[in-house]
């Protein structure tokens, strides 16, 4: 990487539920520690299904995070010798994320940002278009389609007493699949 050790730069991390979001943020983040970087991760307070103070992936790795109630939390958190920061489930951040990414980028930190790029329905999520737009760098990952196989970039929602239009409910497998474009039904909002 060109001179990036000296310069700050976002890089973000996205697709559908069960791609791996979370276990790349974590690998990222320790591979910085590995090479004695300061490191700082942080996650929205409304995830807390796994841990409260720890990011961890459906695979349970995991690594100590700071919950915040807003992203302009993260700002007031950040340590100035913090050298890489990791924002969790941005996609649950209020827009002023966006900016919180850009400020700390320019700060010269290392900023990586994990989160879903669409929601159930299939529309993008949050704060993620902006955040992918203003981005050094882009990894979608995805899932593997549990109805056929295929490479999954959707999520589809497997419950259906939760609100059809409230796009934010914290779950994991008991409330979600990871689909295929063929196989996803945004239509359908877990309703059998």
């Amino acid at each position: 990487m060109f001179h990036r050790a000296l310069q700050g730069f976002i890089e973000v991390v996205c697709g559908s539920m069960f791609s791996g979001k979370t276990e790349e943020l974590v690998r990222r983040c320790k591979r910085a520690q590995i090479g004695r970087q300061k490191v700082q991760v942080f996650k929205p307070r409304i995830d807390d299904r796994y841990s409260k103070d720890h990011v961890q992936s459906h695979d349970a790795n995991r690594l100590p995070s700071i919950a915040v109630d807003n992203s302009r939390q993260i700002l007031d958190l950040v340590d100035d010798n913090t050298r890489v920061v990791g924002i969790d489930e941005a996609q649950f951040f209020d827009d002023g994320v966006v900016e919180v990414a850009n400020k700390l980028a320019y700060r010269g930190m290392r900023v990586i940002v994990a989160g879903l790029d669409m929601d159930f329905r299939g529309q993008p999520f949050g704060p993620m278009p902006k955040l992918l737009a203003v981005a050094e760098a882009v990894t979608k990952l995805s899932a593997v389609c549990v109805v056929c196989g295929s490479p999954a970039s959707r999520t589809q929602r497997t419950v259906g007493n939760l609100e059809p239009n409230s796009t934010v409910a914290v779950g994991a497998k008991e409330m979600y699949e990871a689909r295929c474009r063929f196989c996803h039904e945004p239509e359908t909002h877990g309703q059998k």
